[in-house]
């Protein structure tokens, strides 16, 4: 064999082998994502690929992206586990532990949209400086019993659940909302809401191919 043919095909096996060579999709690292090493998933269910948005209800952007989230998420396919995820950036968080609380309480589908409009719409929740009675008050008129909500808040469950969601943060990189980790291996970039949409259809056809039939 010429020893000039060795680089080549070196380079050749390199494209060929898993993780190696450039995905066909169009995406440029840097750009569109940014790769997570040492990144982790925050609930592992064979045979999906996972895609969760960090979030904060206090974030103008987030409560933007809400409405195209939402309806993003309800085309996704079976093999899609799409999940929330408040950003617990401090233990104390009132909104990220009223998230959770509400989450104990089975009633994130009454409370979820609803806490961004009372916040950015209403005004009934002072952005970040909203209060667990301010929380307690606007989910009461949702049907939330008071002293429920109080309880769920300092619950065990619900620091756990902060405790969780920080190491997701810390171990995916995440440092502003809202901020889109697709299967603990990608934190989407893009240039806009619904450009970060996009990039996230892409990497997760890249996931579903590397994981074979």
């Amino acid at each position: 064999m010429s020893v000039r043919l060795i680089p080549v095909l070196l380079a050749l096996a390199l494209a060929l082998w898993p993780g190696h060579g450039r995905a066909d999709d169009g995406l440029v690292e840097g750009r569109d994502f940014a790769p997570v090493p040492g990144g982790q998933v925050l609930q592992a269910e064979p045979g999906k690929v996972e895609v969760v948005e960090v979030f904060a209800y206090w974030c103008g952007v987030c409560n933007q992206f809400q409405p195209q989230l939402a309806a993003w998420a309800r085309r996704q396919p079976a093999d899609v586990a799409f999940r929330y995820l408040p950003a617990a950036f401090t233990r104390d968080d009132v909104h990220a532990r009223a998230y959770f609380a509400a989450e104990s309480l089975g009633a994130l589908d009454r409370t979820h949209e609803a806490t961004y409009r009372a916040m950015h719409v209403e005004q009934a929740l002072a952005g970040r400086g909203a209060s667990r009675d301010q929380y307690a008050a606007v989910y009461a008129g949702l049907g939330i019993d008071r002293g429920r909500f109080a309880v769920a808040l300092a619950s065990p469950a619900v620091d756990a659940r902060m405790e969780a969601a920080r190491a997701f943060i810390v171990a995916n990189g995440v440092e502003a909302t809202p901020t889109i980790i697709v299967n603990g291996r990608y934190r989407v970039l893009g240039r806009s809401l619904g450009d970060m949409l996009r990039i996230t259809d892409l990497l997760v056809a890249r996931e579903r191919a590397a994981a074979g039939p």
